[in-house]
């Protein structure tokens, strides 16, 4: 299992659209996906999961993946939310 760790630096923090952003990437891969924040993990195939976490400007979140594409499941994650301006490592 991979496991990389992010600072979110959108003013909106994780609302709607990049949700739904990242759950459609995230749904590209065969690896199963955890987004992690504030002790909880969802599937980060999961809209309602994500955004029922209620990320906010400045929260630390985790991204962990599992399964046969999970090296190219994180990179790809990572450079979505450094293109989309959402996080910093």
């Amino acid at each position: 299992m991979e496991e990389k760790q992010y600072k979110i630096i959108a003013d909106q923090g994780i609302h709607a659209r990049p949700a739904t952003v990242l759950v459609q990437h995230a749904s590209k891969y065969d690896s199963t996906i955890n987004l992690e924040y504030k002790g909880k993990s969802v599937n980060l195939k999961s809209i309602m999961g994500v955004m029922a976490l209620g990320i906010g400007y400045g929260a630390e979140i985790k991204i962990s993946a599992e399964g046969p594409d999970e090296q190219e499941a994180l990179h790809g994650l990572q450079n979505l939310l450094f293109s989309e301006e959402l996080a910093k490592a």
